[in-house]
């Protein structure tokens, strides 16, 4: 193993230790994540899609916590295709326009499809979503983008046309409880190791 390949797993690692519980604790696979069935589960339509690696461009319409990043990037992880994210409250044109590009590239030279992620959509004006337009209509980015707003109001009609907007629902206590249970007991990523313990009555509060 060269040293180069040493430093990258020693950062890796050291990453990894030092982020806070709840991105160590971030789902990896459509089995991880807890609360969705009735998106996700078994049999369901966007599970299927996503085990074809057939998705089209989506809209994660939803309040925070529900998980629409976290559901982006399984989908980056069980589909075959490159994964880009941008954050509308920070990303221009430009930037947005160095995105297509290489996603153009991608696909005459590797024949790879790039799925972009765009944080808070909705932040993005009218001139920006414009130029999304094209590139998402031929097919050479597949967007998912993620909003806490009303997508019929805050996203252009003709962009808006060209997704499938997706609402995912708050989690249901359940579910919480089986997510904190989870990082209770997972010795690699979450606090197995330390040994804390709590009663249902303590993690439904």
């Amino acid at each position: 193993m060269s040293g180069d390949d040493l430093f990258s797993m020693a950062d890796e690692r050291s990453g990894r230790d030092y982020a806070p519980l709840a991105v160590r604790m971030r789902p990896e696979s459509l089995d991880d994540i807890y609360g969705q069935d009735d998106l996700i589960g078994p049999g369901s339509f966007l599970r299927t899609l996503i085990e074809k690696d057939t998705i089209p461009s989506l809209l994660f319409y939803g309040p925070s916590g529900v998980g629409k990043t976290t559901l982006a990037h399984v989908i980056a992880n069980e589909t075959d295709s490159r994964f880009v994210t941008l954050n509308a409250v920070t990303a221009g044109t430009a930037e947005l326009r160095k995105v297509i590009a290489a996603a153009q590239d991608a696909i005459h030279l590797y024949q790879k499809r790039t799925i972009l992620f765009i944080d808070e959509i909705h932040r993005f004006n009218k001139s920006q979503q414009d130029v999304l337009l094209p590139y998402v209509e031929d097919g050479t980015v597949i967007l998912i983008g993620a909003t806490t707003e009303n997508p019929y109001f805050e996203v252009n009609r003709p962009l808006l046309s060209r997704l499938r907007v997706i609402q995912l629902k708050p989690l249901p206590e359940q579910a919480v409880m089986a997510v904190l249970r989870r990082a209770l007991t997972d010795k690699e990523k979450g606090l197995g190791s330390l040994g804390i313990t709590a009663s249902d009555e303590m993690l439904g509060t």
